[in-house]
């Protein structure tokens, strides 16, 4: 399984807005034979940087959620009580609640993590991707 941050997730969905993915790494992703997936609370960022004018998409809400899950095959991982308890349990390398929820998920899942965010990429026990490739 290969989690996409949600930086990452709009980044593979919309290069055209101008930040892509680094070419060898959505090279590696277009032909990795793996699920897909984003945890839940990458909506909830999604909807917030909508919100401070941070982002645009080419669809308003709920509608690109539909376009970019439904129609591109990555899957949402949920929020459990047991997960939120783990992303409390890490090390304080981090402190966005978020971004350590997708921490947790990553590590849940035993996945990729593909983020360009440096703090995360410390995280012991966690397979991240960026510039590198396995």
């Amino acid at each position: 399984m290969i989690v996409l941050d949600t930086h990452a997730w709009i980044r593979w969905l919309h290069p055209e807005l101008g930040q892509s993915l680094p070419p060898q790494l959505r090279y590696w992703l277009e032909n990795a034979d793996a699920v897909f997936a984003i945890s839940i609370i990458s909506c909830l960022e999604v909807a917030q940087l909508i919100k401070k004018g941070r982002l645009w998409l080419p669809l308003p809400l709920p509608q690109w959620y539909e376009a970019a899950l439904g129609d591109s095959d990555i899957i949402t991982l949920p929020l459990s009580p047991d997960l939120l308890f783990a992303s409390t349990q890490l090390p304080d390398i981090h402190h966005d609640p978020a971004d350590r929820i997708i921490i947790a998920t990553a590590q849940a899942y035993d996945a990729y993590l593909i983020t360009k965010d440096e703090d995360i990429q410390k995280y012991p026990n966690l397979h991240t991707l960026w510039k590198t490739m396995p």
